[in-house]
């Protein structure tokens, strides 16, 4: 079962990447869009656990830093998206979760991860933005992400659920 809950894993965050960098951006927002595979990673760590949330979350962020119109230094989406792994695996309840709950941790997590992201550019010398700016644009990511939470992540864990129903929320 674990190759085909791999193969599944990457298939959804083949389809998120492919949304988020074509149809995503003809609907962002003060020039953000929505990180649907961080949707994918958050849903996979609140159903599977903080390891394969982690590993999802290296081969999203991977896929996320080489695809196009990717202007930055390769690595930093990958870094990003395995602390958004790690800090949803921690927040994983034993139970299926509340809505708030789950929002929250989403909210949390776009938080982290975009400001990972942002962090690695000022360290990197990989943005001309100063730090006034990116804190609007982690402002916007977080709010588009919370808003599309009801949308995606609700399919997501219930596909990962479905896979393995003996080991859903289990630790």
């Amino acid at each position: 079962m674990n190759a085909l809950r791999g193969t599944v894993a990457m298939g959804l965050i083949a389809v998120a990447l492919v949304l988020q960098v074509t149809l995503f951006p003809h609907l962002a927002w003060a020039g953000v869009v929505p990180n649907l595979c961080l949707l994918v990673v958050v849903a996979s760590a609140l159903v599977r656990g903080t390891q394969f949330a982690m590993l999802l979350g290296f081969g999203a962020g991977v896929l996320l830093d080489l695809a196009p119109p990717a202007d930055h230094v390769a690595g930093r989406w990958a870094l990003a998206l395995v602390v958004v792994g790690y800090v949803a695996g921690r927040m994983r309840p034993d139970v299926r979760p509340m809505a708030t709950a789950v929002v929250a941790t989403v909210a949390a997590c776009s938080f982290v991860g975009t400001s990972v992201f942002a962090i690695s550019g000022l360290l990197l010398g990989d943005t001309s933005t100063g730090t006034g700016e990116l804190l609007g644009v982690i402002a916007v990511a977080v709010v588009w992400d919370v808003l599309l939470t009801p949308l995606v992540l609700p399919l997501v864990a219930t596909l990962f659920r479905r896979l393995e129903p003996d080991r859903a929320y289990a630790r």
